[in-house]
């Protein structure tokens, strides 16, 4: 490997910078093992044509920042909240996905998702406040999503034109807005829930029988549920009011039914214990009235369809229902049903996911079941303008995760966090040589993917290797990470695209023409530039491009369909080698073909231009003031839908260029990939039929 010295920009994740006095040391090549526990990372960017892609090795910036104060309620997939500074590597939180198309509307839904890692720095903090009151305490470089994309808290990390996008007064962030407090649990709130739950669900007598001409009386509580969350918090309550319960089984599953547990009390003390619980009390106190509705909830709600319902017959529930509701502001609807002996009466809470969610949370039900709201969509009409962002003055403790889905609810907002974690500088690296000679490895990654393969929520969508480094970088020659995943796609028959430089992929030449043959494969050859000498100065360590292109001959001689990615394009330097690289790459076998426009987001824009101001001092200007020309007088655009395409006459004069070319050399005709899913999980091999298989032969 060439040696080079060690150049990074400052992180901008650590509280000071140090400086190498002399000259720096040569940049070693040093391996770290990364432990994550999912491998598929997924996509939901208007901006890049794939959803699920593989990395099997770590090595690109990615800008992202430490997030928010500790003290920021998090949205769990249990429908509860939980302190930020409280999370923990596992835990399941909300975030949200991109679905629909912008002709008839694109919304994030809410899906359940896994925190992948957990961990904190000390930042200074900044208060956000919002219309309807939602406090936020966040870094200046976290990152919320608002109507025009993700914004971070401030603009001051750099100035002038390269300011990066922020927040300003009257932007409208994206959620439903602050979460409500959770209730204490005290003794009026557990007679609350009591009084709902068992006035819902519950049965409480005394019944006189005689008995040897004596009159005798049997006193009888039973509380009979399918969700044990309701039955065991009801049991806990009453033990904490002197009155202990028994659990049995109450009804055995059956087909279409689920099995049902019951508590009980046959002491005459414990009944009529119960029943002064029951009572209606003089005065309905908050902590009662939250109480009572969690209970009343667990045994007579529902939720479903975005639909919040709580049902009864009894007129004096329901009336008990609606003073409760009335003391905490809801917006409720009554509706009355028929019913087998009395009509039921329904109520409905209105005002949509944002009061559902005020409601459990006030509340706080018991069933975590009749909480869930993966699937819904975020369009209610929540006041989240902001009103005012003001630096604190201190330093606090800021924590950040990283979530299957790259978001998380704060507080009621969507906030960014660091996806996969894929950034060098949260490790205490540098986006400059540390990316290129400090590599992560995920050895379990043909583990980890045949694990998501076995999930029934996996339907067998294309990967992509890999959506940010190169799956066939060095490494690969001695790890064979990205072959045995390969095989791993192919003995479940999922169709694979793979973007690399690199010649190593020749080596899986037969295997990827095999997997085409089966499930459906492609490679696209990254090659954005003919001058050898322009690749050696901006791609240090590539493979040759005469290299490249021969490689895409012999995959498409195998019979795998092979495309050029000439990415990136950067304005001023590789743009006038578009019909060069389509000539080459149709000579060598290429049927489909891409191209995107450079990105600099980050510390990236900094080790982009301090390279070409070294290596091309004579065009370096010329190069940025192209690269201002196509992005605005900017150097980067981070808003989705836009942060690979550029504007104005000369980004145009591209896109002319390479549709002209595209057209005369006949790429991108029909359809470059197999769009069929073909995928199938193996079959287990059944061992009693093995046995006897093996003793008749």
């Amino acid at each position: 490997m060439e040696a080079v010295r060690v150049d990074n920009p400052p992180n901008p994740y650590l509280t000071e910078h140090r400086e190498i006095l002399g000259e720096p040391p040569v940049a070693e090549l040093e391996i770290y093992e990364d432990s994550s526990q999912q491998i598929l990372s997924h996509n939901d960017s208007p901006d890049i044509g794939f959803s699920w892609s593989i990395n099997p090795y770590r090595g690109c910036f990615h800008a992202c920042a430490y997030c928010e104060a500790g003290e920021t309620p998090i949205l769990m997939g249990d429908g509860r909240t939980k302190l930020l500074a409280d999370i923990q590597v596992g835990d399941e939180v909300y975030g949200t996905i991109l679905r629909g198309t912008y002709r008839h509307g694109r919304y994030r839904y809410f899906v359940k998702t896994r925190v992948l890692s957990h961990w904190s720095v000390v930042k200074s903090a900044y208060r956000i406040i919002l219309e309807d009151g939602t406090k936020l305490i966040a870094s200046a470089d976290h990152r919320f999503l608002s109507h025009r994309g993700w914004k971070y808290v401030t603009g001051t990390e750099w100035s002038g034109p390269n300011q990066r996008p922020h927040l300003t007064i009257n932007n409208k962030l994206i959620g439903t807005g602050q979460f409500a407090s959770s209730p204490d649990h005290d003794a009026h709130y557990k007679k609350g829930y009591i009084c709902g739950i068992v006035r819902g669900d519950g049965l409480v007598g005394i019944y006189a029988y005689k008995n040897s001409n004596r009159q005798r009386y049997q006193h009888h509580f039973r509380l009979a549920l399918v969700d044990k969350e309701a039955l065991r918090r009801a049991q806990l309550y009453l033990s904490m009011l002197n009155i202990p319960t028994k659990e049995f089984l109450f009804q055995k599953a059956r087909a279409g039914y689920q099995p049902m547990f019951a508590i009980r009390n046959q002491s005459r003390a414990g009944v009529e214990q119960i029943q002064r619980v029951l009572q209606w009390p003089m005065v309905m106190n908050e902590s009662w009235s939250k109480g009572f509705l969690a209970g009343i909830f667990d045994a007579e709600g529902s939720y479903s369809r975005g639909i919040l319902r709580i049902c009864n017959t009894s007129s004096s529930i329901i009336d008990s229902i609606i003073d409760c509701l009335n003391r905490f502001g809801f917006d409720w609807a009554l509706e009355k049903q028929p019913g087998h002996n009395k009509p039921v009466h329904v109520i409905r809470i209105r005002g949509g996911l944002k009061e559902h969610l005020r409601f459990f949370h006030l509340t706080a039900p018991a069933i975590t079941r009749k909480m869930d709201i993966s699937g819904q969509a975020i369009k209610n009409k929540a006041r989240l303008r902001v009103v005012s962002i003001k630096k604190t003055g201190v330093d606090l403790p800021m924590f950040d995760m990283t979530t299957g889905t790259g978001d998380f609810i704060a507080n009621g907002v969507v906030s960014h966090n660091c996806y996969a974690r894929r950034t060098h500088e949260y490790f205490g690296l540098g986006a400059g040589t540390d990316f290129d000679r400090k590599i992560f490895v995920k050895r379990n990654a043909p583990e980890l993917l045949e694990q998501a393969f076995e999930k029934k929520s996996w339907k067998g969508e294309r990967i992509v290797f890999s959506g940010v480094t190169d799956c066939y970088q060095p490494l690969e020659a001695a790890w064979e990470i990205t072959r045995r995943c390969l095989e791993i796609c192919l003995k479940y028959q999922n169709a694979v695209t793979i973007i690399t430089k690199s010649a190593l992929v020749r080596r899986d030449a037969e295997l990827l023409a095999e997997l085409h043959r089966r499930a459906g494969a492609s490679v696209c050859i990254s090659a954005a530039f003919l001058d050898e000498e322009i690749v050696r100065l901006i791609e240090p360590g590539t493979p040759k491009i005469a290299k490249r292109f021969e490689t895409m001959k012999i995959l498409a001689d195998a019979g795998v369909p092979v495309g050029l990615a000439a990415a990136p394009i950067i304005p001023g330097l590789n743009d006038r080698m578009i019909p060069g690289l389509l000539k080459r790459a149709k000579q060598n076998g290429a049927s489909f073909a891409f191209y995107s426009l450079l990105r600099l987001p980050g510390n990236v824009r900094e080790v982009f231009l301090s390279r070409v101001r070294r290596d091309l001092p004579l065009k370096a200007e010329h190069i940025e003031k192209r690269i201002r020309d196509v992005r605005g007088g900017k150097l980067n655009d981070s808003r989705f839908g836009h942060r690979y395409e550029g504007h104005g006459s000369y980004w145009e004069t591209i896109q002319q260029s390479w549709a002209l070319w595209e057209e005369r050399l006949g790429f991108n005709r029909g359809q470059a990939e197999d769009s069929s899913n073909r995928f199938c999980r193996p079959r287990k091999p059944n061992s009693q039929a093995e046995f006897w298989q093996d003793l008749i032969s």
